[in-house]
C-alpha cells in the first residue's frame, strides 16, 4: 500500500510526534504531512499512519496513539509514547534506510530504543522525573524540542505548524546521529575483538585509530587491560579505560608525576623522548611517535601494576 498521508495532532507538539516525524518522513518522503485534530483525519484510512493522536493503537491499521485506556505497554510493562509506537514498527525499516547492514539491524533497533527512545517514551508519560536529571533537567531532548514551540503570545495562525516544521529538522538531526553514532559503536565493536585478540595477555591495547573501545572491552571480558594506544593524526595518543560508562573513574590513572605536564617537563618526568602532553586529570597523554607511546604506556603500567592494580 503507498502511504499518502502522515497524520499527527495540531497546535502545541513534544518530542514524541516530532521525532516520529522524523522517521515517518525518511521512509515515505513522498507523503503529506498533516496536523490536525479533524477526525475525518485522525482515523484510519487506506495510505495513511495516524500518530499520537486518534486514541488508537493498531499498527495494521496504521493508528499510533498511546493517550487512551489501556494505554499500550511495552512486555516489561513500561509505557509507549508515539515515539515508541512507531520505532517498534518501522525502527527497522529506517535503519535500513540510513544504509544499516542487515545483520546490525536487530542489535541496532533494540540499542537505539533501550538508549535514546525509551526515555522520550518515559518522560513523555510522566514514567520519569526529569528531574532525576539535576541541574541538567532542561537540557534534555524532550525538554530542548518543547523550547523550538513558539512563545505563548505569537497569535498568528500558524504559529504552531510554523514552529512545527523547523523543529522537525532539529529533531531529524537528533536521530540520524543517535543512529550514526551507535552504528559506529557497532563497527568498533569488531575491530576492538580483533586488537584484544592481538593483544593477548598483554596490558596495553593498540587500536588502528581512534574509536569507542570501552563496549567492545567489557563485550570480551578483557579486565586484564588497563590502557589504550592510537595514532591521533602526526601523534599517538595514550588514553585510560573507565571503569564504567556511569562516571569517569578508570582502571588505572597515568602517573601522577606525568600531570599536566607538555613536552620538555613530560620528556624529563616521564624519560621518554618525544612525550608531548599529559592532561591534568590523567586520562590522556600524547606522544610524537609509535615507539614513543609504547614507551609510555609500559612505563604507565609499571606503576600500576606496583600500585596493585
Amino acid at each position: 500500500m503507498t502511504i499518502t498521508q502522515l497524520v499527527t495532532h495540531s497546535g502545541g507538539f513534544h518530542a514524541d510526534e516530532l521525532l516520529s516525524s522524523v522517521v515517518l518522513t525518511r521512509l515515505f518522503p513522498e507523503a503529506a504531512l498533516i496536523r490536525s485534530r479533524d477526525e475525518r483525519l485522525t482515523s484510519a484510512a487506506p495510505g495513511r499512519i495516524v500518530y499520537d493522536v486518534g486514541r488508537v493503537f493498531d499498527a495494521e491499521a496504521g493508528m499510533f496513539d498511546h493517550h487512551q485506556r489501556p494505554a499500550p505497554l511495552r512486555e516489561d510493562g513500561q509505557p509507549y509514547s508515539s515515539f515508541g509506537l512507531i520505532w517498534a514498527h518501522y525502527g527497522r525499516d529506517y535503519l535500513l534506510a540510513m544504509a544499516v547492514p542487515e545483520t546490525d539491524l536487530d542489535a541496532l533497533a533494540a540499542a537505539v530504543d533501550r538508549g535514546f527512545v525509551l526515555p522520550v517514551d518515559l518522560m513523555d508519560n510522566g514514567a520519569l522525573d526529569p528531574g532525576e536529571a539535576g541541574r541538567l533537567a532542561g537540557m534534555t531532548l524532550p525538554e530542548l524540542l518543547e523550547t523550538l514551540k513558539p512563545a505563548y503570545d505569537d497569535r498568528s495562525a500558524d504559529a504552531d505548524d510554523r514552529a512545527f516544521h523547523a523543529a522537525l529538522d532539529v529533531a531529524r538531526a537528533f536521530v540520524e546521529a543517535a543512529v550514526r553514532t551507535r552504528a559506529a559503536k557497532r563497527r568498533a565493536e569488531g575491530v576492538v575483538a580483533a586488537a584484544i585478540e592481538a593483544a593477548g595477555d598483554g596490558r596495553v591495547l593498540e587500536l588502528p585509530m581512534g574509536m569507542p573501545f570501552r563496549a567492545g572491552v567489557e563485550a570480551a571480558g578483557a579486565d586484564h587491560l588497563l590502557f589504550v594506544v592510537h595514532p591521533r593524526g602526526e601523534d599517538w595518543a595514550l588514553n585510560t579505560i573507565r571503569k564504567s560508562g556511569d562516571g569517569f573513574a578508570a582502571r588505572a590513572d597515568l602517573p601522577e608525576s606525568w600531570a599536566g605536564l607538555t613536552d620538555a617537563a613530560l620528556e624529563a618526568a616521564s624519560g621518554v623522548t618525544g612525550a608531548k602532553f599529559c592532561h591534568n586529570a590523567r586520562f590522556i597523554a600524547v606522544a610524537a611517535s609509535r615507539e614513543a607511546v609504547m614507551e609510555l604506556a609500559a612505563k604507565a603500567v609499571a606503576v600500576a601494576e606496583a600500585q596493585g592494580v
